[in-house]
């Protein structure tokens, strides 16, 4: 038996790679005041945010757990360039704190690690809450994404290793209990940057002897910014896509709280272009918001014997340097 001829395998031809498209984004510029829904994480809502704008360059102004509800101001463009003013800004917050029950991570999220019964009279707890109100010393979570060694706490946390840290000063500028439920309270917190709420939480449950941790957050309150003025995600998606940039808070409400300068078209050329002006002001100091015949120009530095210096300035089409504006 002779063999038969070999049997040739049809090469199935490749299809051209099509290349990739690329997504048009445009410029938008402004401030968004986002309501964050439960669940979401803080960059989960920035770039759905970011999509519905369809804007070419986004950031946030500091995160919020994705426990966490509330006030999540998001800066497109140019306003990218002043988010440190939210960073460093006060904050308030509507927090409840579950009484009894510790979790390892000092919120709802995490594992419950112990339980004790909850005898704490209003009194107490008001007395209680008088120490926390001022300047505190606070040892941040290890459930945080504070670095060691270049890597998060909490990425230690969840390989169980418990690292010591050291106490941070915090300011509570208004502690006040707006409701007291035997074991859950609910608190309006007003404090300094850096300030951990499910750590005030725990601490306020040691205190008591009975332990607690946070079962709620709502971020109400951002420097001048309130929840109020806020909108949600679903609420931004209901609305015409050209009806979305005007939701949008002008760039310079991020610095509304400095004074304001307004030069002359010779003098905002200057400044941008880097130049230091002698304007006599001797009896300005610090920061200032600066603008030009064509608008906003950005911030300004007051030196010494009355003179401005760029501090940090937005890109500019030239409108702003057009003296017969």
């Amino acid at each position: 038996m002779t063999a038969g001829p070999a049997l040739e395998v049809a090469q199935r031809p490749k299809r051209p790679q099509q290349p990739q498209r690329k997504i048009l984004r445009r410029v938008v510029d402004g401030v968004l005041l986002l309501d964050k829904a439960q669940g979401m994480s803080s960059n989960g809502a920035l770039q759905a945010a970011r999509r519905l704008l369809n804007a070419a360059k986004a950031g946030h102004t500091g995160t919020l757990d994705p426990m966490a509800t509330g006030l999540l101001p998001l800066t497109f463009g140019e306003a990218t360039k002043f988010s440190q003013m939210l960073l460093d800004a006060d904050k308030t917050y509507e927090a409840v704190v579950q009484l009894g029950v510790e979790t390892d991570s000092g919120d709802a999220e995490g594992k419950v690690v112990a339980t004790r019964p909850v005898a704490v009279e209003r009194a107490a707890l008001e007395a209680v809450l008088d120490h926390f109100r001022g300047d505190i010393e606070q040892v941040p979570p290890m459930y945080s994404a504070l670095k060691r060694d270049g890597k998060a706490l909490y990425e230690y946390a969840r390989a169980g290793v418990e690292l010591e840290r050291a106490p941070r000063k915090v300011t509570i500028h208004a502690l006040e209990l707006l409701d007291f439920a035997g074991e859950r309270c609910t608190l309006r917190v007003a404090c300094s940057k850096g300030t951990y709420i499910r750590s005030l939480a725990m601490d306020i449950g040691a205190m008591l002897g009975c332990g607690a941790h946070l079962s709620a957050l709502r971020r109400t309150r951002i420097g001048a910014f309130d929840v109020s003025a806020a909108v949600s995600l679903q609420a931004l998606e209901a609305c015409a896509t050209e009806a979305r940039d005007a939701l949008l808070a002008p760039v310079d409400a991020l610095v509304a709280e400095y004074p304001q300068l307004s030069l002359d078209g010779e003098q905002a050329r200057g400044l941008l272009q880097g130049r230091v002006l002698a304007l006599g002001r001797t009896d300005a100091v610090g920061p200032v918001r600066v603008y030009g015949p064509g608008g906003f120009l950005g911030l300004g530095q007051w030196q010494d014997g009355g003179r401005l210096a760029a501090r940090r300035l937005i890109a500019t089409d030239g409108g702003a340097l057009d003296a017969s504006a």
